[in-house]
């Protein structure tokens, strides 16, 4: 038994790493540390290691933690070459470049054919769209591949110590994103393998040389994936499999088969808890993996927060004042908006714009423009609980998290409106707190 009493999770996200030291003891975080990563939609990922440094030292160190997992963005593009270099910046799940051969991708097999082999039909924020631009963009660069990951898999290969090219490992969540990982099993269950016939298409090699191709080993939820480099001075570490963002949010806030977890931020994301895999031809529900050996379904969607935000610009309301004026009244009088000030991805329609219907003299006022508000933010996310629902996922349940859920408009109606038994977590960094309860199962598997 470790006399290192601590476990430490690590969120490498998009805007910055964070770094949790947890006590599996009391459920307790003991401390944390944060450092920033370089704006854009592409970035060398040698600024996420160095981050990682920064986090940890604002962390107060390693010195005491036995075991650690590292939870980040998903989608992310890294190459490798033959020596473990990175070939060029990693493309990042919102770099958009790759909408086009996103849809090539569906137009050559059809949209059902991909929710049924990989659960997801490519968009251009999947792994497969990118490798798929690279190609056609760049073939020096797609022809010096010799390994491809993800930003938590480089990110957990480099706290080994960047060994050799088969040391990288990855979980079910994040190879779930990729657009190249298989759905499950024939008979069902949860799948560990990739399509190299995918990967293929998608780099438009043979299949000889697609497996060739050095993808991250797939582990099992709480299997260890190696040990932190000793030579850093951190002691002995174990290190877990890690996980895509929102399923280590999952584990974060112990989401459960018939919860799910609604993130409004700027997008809005719902993710629930299935215990079967679902496959959705439309594309709006993506048939993710979690954590744990379960499923996360999740759909997406453009406009949240930003909903509120845009509406108190036209009503000249702080937010404060918006939550009282929407509450001020006991319902919308007829007026609704329709919420798609960005386009919309759930439902899908990119082109469409933000509507008020039903104005009257009665209604055309703050309060009920307030209220209207608030109801089309919450019906739009029913949107997308009910798209899971009609895939036959429970959701009884719903944690809300994010700036959206300090609203306290959204706290009162929010029950009413999404059609489920309604939560709110406090504020908290989920997704390390999600690799650090991970990173505590894999040290107790070690006994």
């Amino acid at each position: 038994m470790s006399t290192r009493p601590y476990v430490a999770g690590v969120d490498t996200s998009t805007q910055s790493c964070k770094v949790v030291i947890w006590d599996p003891a009391t459920g307790s975080i003991v401390r944390h540390g944060r450092a920033a990563h370089p704006d854009g939609t592409e970035v060398h990922p040698n600024a996420w290691w160095e981050a990682f440094l920064r986090a940890v030292d604002d962390a107060g160190g390693l010195d005491d933690v036995a075991a650690l997992s590292v939870g980040g963005q998903q989608h992310g593009m890294v190459c490798l070459d033959v020596h473990g270099e990175v070939i060029r910046p990693a493309l990042l799940w919102n770099d958009t470049r790759s909408a086009g051969a996103a849809a090539d991708l569906v137009n050559e097999k059809g949209a059902a054919w991909w929710a049924a082999t990989t659960g997801s039909v490519p968009v251009a924020s999947l792994t497969v769209a990118k490798l798929r631009w690279l190609a056609e963009h760049e073939p020096d660069n797609a022809a010096r591949i010799a390994a491809i990951c993800l930003p938590h898999d480089w990110l957990t290969w480099k706290i080994m110590g960047a060994p050799s090219l088969d040391a990288l490992v990855t979980d079910r969540s994040d190879a779930s994103g990729t657009g190249y990982h298989a759905r499950c099993t024939k008979d069902g269950q949860a799948s560990y393998a990739y399509r190299r016939d995918i990967l293929a298409d998608a780099l438009r090699i043979d299949q000889a040389e697609a497996e060739a191709i050095i993808l991250p080993r797939i582990l099992a939820p709480w299997e260890m994936a190696g040990r932190g480099d000793a030579s850093r001075g951190w002691g002995d570490i174990i290190l877990g499999p890690g996980a895509g963002d929102n399923a280590g949010a999952a584990l974060g806030v112990g989401l459960q088969v018939g919860s799910a977890l609604l993130s409004l931020g700027t997008s809005g994301v719902v993710a629930a808890v299935s215990a079967t895999p679902v496959e959705d031809p439309s594309g709006l529900v993506t048939g993710f993996s979690d954590a744990s050996g379960n499923w996360l379904p999740l759909a997406c969607t453009l406009n949240a927060s930003r909903i509120i935000d845009a509406m108190m610009a036209v009503t000249g309301l702080d937010y404060a004042a918006f939550d009282e004026a929407a509450l001020s009244v006991p319902d919308a009088g007829g007026l609704t908006l329709i919420p798609y000030f960005e386009g919309e991805r759930t439902p899908n329609l990119p082109e469409a714009k933000a509507e008020l219907h039903g104005m009257t003299l009665a209604n055309s006022d703050r309060a009920h423009v307030a209220r209207a508000t608030v109801e089309g933010l919450l019906n739009l996310m029913c949107y997308a609980l009910d798209a899971m629902r009609d895939l036959g996922v429970p959701v009884e349940r719903v944690l809300v998290v994010g700036g959206g859920a300090k609203s306290a408009a959204v706290r009162a109606l929010a029950s009413a409106h999404l059609d489920a038994i309604v939560e709110f977590p406090a504020a908290g960094e989920y997704v390390a707190l999600g690799a650090a309860k991970q990173a505590a199962q894999v040290l107790a598997a070690q006994g």
